[in-house]
């Protein structure tokens, strides 16, 4: 038998993949003239540190929220691909809608590639060490 993880209190709760969704889709489109602490941009591939993060965490949180919501490994398989298409479209979006519409962002498929990747290996983690195998 499987032992309970002591986070589903938090990582169980909506709130917490869904407070992580709204807060990176703001700093994702805040104004480059907006965003915090421009100094930390200047260190080497920052930014595509913090989309590592933001899309990593992305995945991981909704992975585990649909995990504790549920214990049928085939429901749970096609859930966490799903997470995972959303987070690569919508870090693909998001860098479009950085291009054509909001002030001083621009488009960087570097972007483009650490959110994907990350995603993808949250994603494959997930699969691993949040399934059940029986």
């Amino acid at each position: 038998m499987r032992k309970s993880i002591p986070l589903k209190k938090y990582f169980g709760k909506l709130i917490v993949p869904l407070g992580w969704t709204i807060f990176i889709q703001v700093l994702l489109c805040l104004p480059g003239t907006d965003i915090p602490g421009p100094e930390l941009f200047e260190i080497p591939y920052f930014d595509k540190i913090v989309h590592v993060i933001f899309f990593g965490s992305f995945v991981a949180l909704w992975c585990f929220y649909f995990r504790y919501r549920s214990t049928d490994n085939n429901w749970l398989k096609n859930i966490f691909f799903i997470v995972f298409l959303v987070a690569s479209i919508n870090g693909i979006v998001i860098e479009y809608i950085q291009m054509y519409f909001i002030p001083m962002r621009s488009f960087d498929q570097g972007d483009i590639i650490a959110d994907v990747l990350s995603a993808a290996i949250v994603y494959g983690i997930c699969n691993v060490k949040l399934l059940t195998f029986q």
